[in-house]
């Protein structure tokens, strides 16, 4: 099978931890901004709540130095001047990073199509939302714990609706109630569901999962959604429809999820509703809000 390059787009605040610029920013706006970042561009900023993601990603290349498997493209507000802060610290890192987008404060949204980018994550919802709304995989990676990495293997979960999937059926859940829905769920079994934003970003890691052994993958995903039996079946039939594996499924009937996500190592959990990954983070797992679907409309329900 050819492969297929994966793309991740990050935003530097995303990547470093750039609390104090920031902090000048708001407090003394974009000229004081400016001189500190050039006037401490030689000092290494701190990791990021993205840093240990981009390391496990760019570490799956070591399979494959000359022809690799994954590509993080860096995407920034700053100006390439005051930017050279955050290359210095990319090089003391080592991460392989070379492409790069500084768009001095404009949104940096319409350059992740052309990079071809399969994943943008970043600290600015306005960025996400827009890029969610043009078609394509965003988060927006929330604060926390920068994450220990307990193994090499990278491991992402993802809830199901409005994130692998549409929001079709959560639209029935909240307009008419859990009972119309498991009905609606048992009805349309059989019925794949339509494809949510994360959907071809779970393609390509199911396709770089394909060069490898099972046993040997580098990458490891789960499922982790609040549906439970019988609302399970149509899941499952959707995945093997699409014809992408998931190595684990947890249907946890409404449970948190923090604790579930701990237990299975994630490095990052992508979910639609804030409260999901507020969980996730009070377990120190990195979580991504993926800022779709009814829930994150101002939709009054029936």
């Amino acid at each position: 099978m050819p492969k297929q390059k994966l793309v991740v787009a990050i935003s530097s605040r995303a990547l470093f931890n750039l609390d104090a610029s920031h902090a000048v920013f708001e407090s003394q706006g974009k000229e004081a901004f400016c001189r500190y970042q050039i006037e401490h561009e030689d000092e290494v900023l701190e990791a990021g709540y993205g840093f240990t993601l981009v390391k496990k990603l760019l570490a799956i290349n070591a399979n494959c130095p000359d022809d690799p498997f994954v590509e993080v493209i860096l995407v920034s507000q700053n100006s390439a001047d005051t930017g050279l802060r955050i290359f210095n610290s990319i090089a003391h890192y080592d991460l392989d990073i070379t492409r790069a987008a500084f768009t001095s404060g404009a949104s940096p949204y319409n350059y992740i199509s052309a990079f071809g980018a399969h994943l943008f994550l970043s600290t600015n919802v306005d960025d996400v939302t827009k890029t969610l709304d043009a078609g394509f995989a965003a988060a927006t990676i929330l604060s926390g714990s920068a994450p220990t990495p307990t193994s090499n293997q990278l491991r992402i979960a993802f809830d199901g609706d409005a994130v692998l999937f549409s929001d079709e059926s959560e639209r029935i859940f909240q307009q008419r109630g859990l009972e119309v829905f498991a009905e609606n769920e048992r009805h349309e079994a059989k019925k794949p569901l339509l494809g949510g934003p994360f959907k071809d970003f779970l393609s390509a890691l199911h396709h770089i999962q394909t060069q490898f052994e099972p046993d040997n993958s580098p990458i490891r995903t789960a499922l982790v959604t609040a549906r439970s039996a019988p609302a399970h079946e149509r899941v499952v039939r959707t995945l093997r429809a699409w014809g992408i594996r998931i190595d684990e499924a947890l249907f946890l009937g409404g449970l948190p999820k923090g604790a579930f996500l701990k237990a299975f190592g994630a490095d990052i959990f992508f979910d639609d509703q804030k409260g999901h990954c507020d969980s996730a983070v009070a377990e120190q797992v990195s979580a991504a809000h993926v800022p779709h679907g009814i829930k994150n409309q101002n939709i009054e329900t029936e």
